[in-house]
């Protein structure tokens, strides 16, 4: 990785500094913010569709609470994950539109002009409870400004059935490639396969392909934006993904994030990449041969490949602040208020921990001391790398992810649609309008 550690990778050196707000000393470690609503405030929020129940319950509640605090009417929209980014995109062209919306990984670089400066809140929040995690203020910054707030990730780990990996000769999950390869081979012998998500998927598809791609060294871009992808460690993690993909249940080059979700519950698949979802799901259900399913559930986080280290990429979520909005202090404090541990800790639990923390003050949030089975979800914000690693986040990184360059190499090549050398070639001219080639 080019001779730095991942450390220094992640390292986003931001100096930023609190002001113009009401401030009051808090338990002596930090002080107390408030951002005074504007009169007659309402807020009008758009937000993913939650795939965990608790969730999106929990988020209302707390918005409720709110508005009794605050006095600030909040209107929240929820949409399907794969419509919240052009929706982002259309609200920053017109100047109009949503005061909020929780967007995707590094959106907010796109058009970075178009959203309210909230370094005050984030240097508040990070100074109260124990700093954000690098990728987060990698993810927020633009040019040492905080231009979005992070909420959190949607944390990926190995999710699978504990007996059929038994049934296939394996004890526990390997933590190296080839090792999850020679598991993925024995669960599909066994008529229990593995599916990966390899449609356009803002979630899943994304998650596992960049995952690959930099656990054999390969990258889209370099350090300083030059277009490297058509390489012998690119090439090398698209064979591994077209002998992983051999493995796979059938059709999964068409499927979207909610799809292995319900190929696993449906007893279609043993083991996928996702989300606490799928065990929240089953855990919850009154169906017992779903509850059965739960119970035999486990969660391990991603395989190491040659590189030696995890190259993990999450689906980051971030809060942004149009500045079209009439009410920028009534937003701040929502924010504010909802970050806050007596909303957040109690949010996060209700969701399971679908959501893994931007703080590291949360990480002693007890729904990871609840359910052991869900802990592995608790470090994912650490482990992450970025989008775009290892070159710049920013507008290039962004663009190139919305327009699914690495998912549709992979797509192509495992799915034998393309030879290795079109797929990347492919790949290198796609990202070519973002980046130096």
């Amino acid at each position: 990785m080019g001779g730095l550690t991942r450390r220094e990778l992640l390292k986003a050196g931001t100096a930023l500094a609190l002001g113009g707000v009401l401030l009051r000393p808090e338990r002596g470690v930090a002080q107390e913010l408030r951002f005074e609503p504007e009169a007659g405030a309402e807020l009008k929020v758009l937000r993913w569709e939650a795939f965990v129940a608790g969730d999106r319950a929990q988020w209302e509640a707390n918005t409720q609470k709110f508005t009794e605090a605050s006095g600030v009417r909040v209107t929240v929209e929820s949409i399907p994950w794969q419509e919240v980014r052009p929706r982002a995109l259309d609200t920053a062209d017109a100047g109009e539109g949503p005061d909020i919306i929780f967007g995707w990984f590094d959106d907010p670089h796109q058009y970075p002009d178009r959203l309210l400066p909230v370094s005050d809140l984030a240097d508040y929040l990070g100074q109260k409870y124990g700093g954000w995690y690098d990728a987060c203020q990698r993810y927020g910054t633009h040019q040492g400004q905080w231009i979005a707030l992070p909420l959190g990730v949607l944390g990926t780990c190995v999710v699978y059935r504990d007996s059929h990996l038994k049934a296939a000769g394996f004890d526990s999950l390997p933590a190296d490639t080839d090792g999850f390869l020679r598991l993925c081979q024995a669960l599909a012998k066994n008529g229990t396969p593995p599916g990966l998500v390899l449609g356009p998927a803002v979630g899943d598809a994304t998650v596992w392909t960049h995952w690959c791609l930099w656990a054999f060294g390969g990258k889209l871009v370099d350090l300083g934006g030059l277009t490297v992808v058509d390489s012998v460690q690119t090439e090398a993690a698209l064979e591994y993904a077209r002998t992983l993909y051999q493995t796979f249940a059938p059709g999964t080059t068409e499927w979207l994030d909610p799809d292995n979700n319900r190929a696993f519950l449906a007893g279609e698949i043993s083991l996928t990449f996702n989300g606490v979802s799928i065990y929240d799901q089953a855990k919850k259900a009154d169906d017992p041969a779903l509850q059965a399913i739960a119970e035999d559930i486990r969660h391990a986080n991603l395989p190491v490949g040659p590189v030696g280290a995890p190259t993990e990429l999450f689906q980051l979520t971030q809060a942004m602040i149009y500045n079209h909005t009439q009410y920028p202090n009534a937003a701040k404090e929502y924010l504010r208020f909802m970050w806050e541990r007596e909303q957040y800790e109690p949010w996060q639990a209700a969701a399971n921990g679908y959501v893994t923390q931007p703080l590291r003050g949360y990480e002693s949030n007890s729904v990871w001391s609840q359910d052991p089975l869900i802990l592995p979800y608790r470090d994912c914000t650490e482990r992450m790398l970025w989008n775009g690693f290892a070159g710049p986040l920013g507008a290039a990184s962004a663009r190139a992810l919305a327009d699914n360059i690495v998912v549709n190499m992979f797509a192509s090549a495992a799915s034998g649609a393309l030879t290795f050398a079109d797929a990347m070639q492919q790949a290198k001219q796609a990202a070519g309008r973002y980046y130096r080639v």
